[in-house]
């Protein structure tokens, strides 16, 4: 089966805002989840990139250059602006910032402490923040602060899928 690539996925945002709580949970995660799956790969392994697609560090190296932009898409809501900051469909962040240079314990640290703060953040939006709709711009759909968050647990998920496939040595890689 042809794995779906991200851009070529489609969101339905219908459920209530009160699975705020079990998503934050799942993007708590996370962290965990990257950490359990690289305990053993060596330098070699997590700096290859199959195909030339990213590596094993350049996945987590992504999910931590884009906590800004979902750190930043709470702000968005939180002045409550129409549109939602759009992302650099480029990925010019990461793909200029050397993430292989860096351990894998280096890179689960910032991206853990990142994680952090936006889940921090997440928690303290008031009820009527919550409750906000703005248009996310690639997508051309209203969200709300849920379905952010919904967006950016399905996220890591396709890059914690990605890293398995690097880590399993099968063909379904997609940066």
């Amino acid at each position: 089966m042809q794995r779906t690539k991200w851009v070529e996925r489609k969101f339905t945002f219908d459920f209530p805002e009160g699975w705020i709580f079990n998503i934050m949970e799942r993007l708590q995660g996370t962290p965990v989840r990257i950490q359990e799956m690289v305990l053993s790969p060596d330098e070699d392994l997590a700096n290859f990139k199959p195909g030339g697609k990213w590596s094993i560090k350049e996945h987590i190296g992504h999910l931590y250059d884009l906590e800004f932009l979902h750190d930043g898409r709470l702000d968005d809501f939180k002045e409550g602006k129409e549109i939602l900051r759009a992302a650099d469909m480029k990925n010019v962040l990461t793909e200029e910032s050397h993430h292989n240079l860096s351990s894998l314990e280096t890179l689960i640290d910032k991206f853990s402490k990142s994680r952090e703060n936006f889940l921090i953040k997440l928690h303290s939006l008031d009820d009527s923040t919550l409750m906000r709709k703005s248009l996310h711009p690639r997508l051309q759909i209203l969200m709300r602060p849920v379905d952010v968050a919904y967006f950016c647990a399905e996220h890591d998920d396709h890059h914690l899928a990605s890293i398995r496939a690097i880590l399993k040595g099968d063909g379904m890689i997609e940066d």
